[in-house]
């Protein structure tokens, strides 16, 4: 190992006006594009189920192929994008994620319509494996708090933007159009991102790709990802404890590898260091709390408030509505205050709100609905973008590409996590499944707030 070095301008701080609004573009409109497309066509099932002459159940691998794909190759992406750069990657990512989308609206089968969402899954993977690394490469050190804090704007925006841009375009063009609008956008993301993103400042010299780490990783989140998707959807018990057993064997040879390396694909030397390690999970814990919540609320405002879909949607907005504002807000007072305590402040400001949601009586104002949401916004807002700081800039600046990489690996971990739990709920009570999973959310970003002021304790070097 001694025969990598580290090289490159190791003072590297950032770009300055007019390149860094160009960059900022080119990161959050594809940001915004591989974030909108996880969910866009979720609204377009049962007209895809329709008019593939498929079944519901089998359609909604149009959804799960994607989100197999992203977390099967976050990490190899983010490895490669600290050898090969981090825009290289990002340009080949947004190529194969437009490849996809196109391949998406010609598709005439379900089976190429769920290879072409694979592939533009792929695409996305390379995009948001990177991201945070290119946030952290083209904001100057002063004003990276902002930048991150602009970042989980752009996710909420688009989840906000998801349903409804998907239920205009349906309104008046069939399902495919939901994809080839992604062409225009992605061709002038593909022009700034191209022009303006700068190459990595540092490498490590006598680095290589491992391939054997790139497989064990992809089989390990396959496995993952398969287990529960399939006891989420009734699968058999046995076919289940089969994916359970091949993932502990192939995990344990990843981990075992990983451990060996000087720089692994899933970055046990990052872990190690003690505020890393806990923003990991904290992470974890909040958006497995998000997704039990953003899961059940629609099924709460469906079955006990009597709500229908469009009026659902709208009470819905205003948790990811209430993020873009605080967002931007948290991402100032990073600099004023520790993003520990921030982090810990935001996560029991949602707490209250999972809380309150869970015991509202059908018979008070709905008022009080909105009340819980704007709750559970306001605190993840706060929570999101001093998280991401201090996780990624308590990484060194040669290894931003794993940082990256395990910061979007947290969040689909949590989140899938969040959903098999809705899915539990509902197989041990399912009368209060709703309820019960807005109880456990609350518990759960109990946990996190602990966890996130306990990084006040420890010792830190921000890069």
């Amino acid at each position: 190992m001694s025969s990598q070095k580290i090289t490159g301008n190791l003072e590297w701080d950032g770009l300055h006006r007019p390149q860094i609004f160009y960059a900022m573009v080119a990161i959050f409109s594809g940001l915004f594009l591989s974030v909108i497309d996880g969910s866009i066509c979720n609204v377009a099932l049962p007209s895809i189920s329709k008019e593939l002459h498929v079944s519901s159940s089998d359609s909604i691998w149009v959804v799960n192929g994607f989100q197999l794909v992203v977390m099967m190759f976050l990490l190899p992406f983010s490895s490669l994008g600290e050898l090969k750069g981090f825009k290289q990657v990002y340009l080949i990512g947004l190529v194969v994620f437009l490849t996809g989308s196109l391949c998406c609206t010609f598709s005439v089968t379900l089976v190429q319509l769920v290879l072409s969402r694979m592939l533009q899954g792929l695409g996305a993977a390379m995009v948001m494996s990177v991201n945070g690394s290119l946030v952290r490469l083209i904001y100057p050190k002063k004003h990276l708090p902002k930048g991150f804090g602009l970042n989980a704007m752009v996710v909420a925006l688009a989840a906000v933007t998801g349903p409804t841009l998907a239920a205009a375009i349906l309104s008046v063009a069939s399902w495919p159009w939901l994809f080839a609008i992604n062409l225009p956008v992605g061709l002038v993301t593909f022009y700034f991102a191209w022009k303006y993103l700068p190459d990595n400042p540092t490498r490590i010299e006598g680095r290589r790709f491992d391939r054997k780490s790139a497989l064990l990783n992809m089989l390990t989140f396959g496995l993952f990802i398969g287990s529960l998707e399939a006891y989420a959807h009734g699968a058999a018990v046995k076919w289940v404890l089969l994916g359970l057993v091949l993932l502990m064997i192939v995990g344990f040879l990843f981990v075992r590898r990983q451990l060996k390396q000087s720089y692994p694909m899933l970055p046990f030397d990052l872990l190690r260091i003690p505020v890393f390690g806990l923003s990991v999970m904290t992470s974890i814990c909040s958006f497995t709390s998000q997704m039990l919540a953003m899961v059940s609320i629609p099924f709460l405002l469906h079955h006990f408030w009597g709500f229908d879909a469009v009026r659902t949607g709208l009470f819905m907005t205003a948790w990811p509505l209430v993020i873009v504002f605080a967002s931007p807000v948290a991402g100032v007072l990073v600099g004023k205050i520790h993003a520990g305590l921030l982090g810990a402040v935001g996560l029991l400001i949602m707490s209250c709100g999972c809380f309150l949601l869970s015991m509202i009586p059908v018979s008070v104002p709905q008022i009080l609905l909105i009340v819980g949401l704007m709750l559970c916004g306001l605190g993840f807002g706060l929570f999101q973008s001093p998280n991401n700081h201090l996780m990624l800039s308590s990484a060194p600046a040669h290894r931003s590409g794993g940082a990256s990489g395990m910061q979007a690996t947290a969040r689909l971990v949590g989140q899938t996590t969040g959903t098999t739990l809705v899915a539990l709920m509902y197989h041990i009570t399912p009368d209060s499944a709703p309820h019960n999973a807005l109880i456990l959310a609350g518990f759960l970003t109990l946990v996190g707030a602990c966890v996130s002021v306990s990084r006040m304790k420890t010792k830190r070097q921000l890069y």
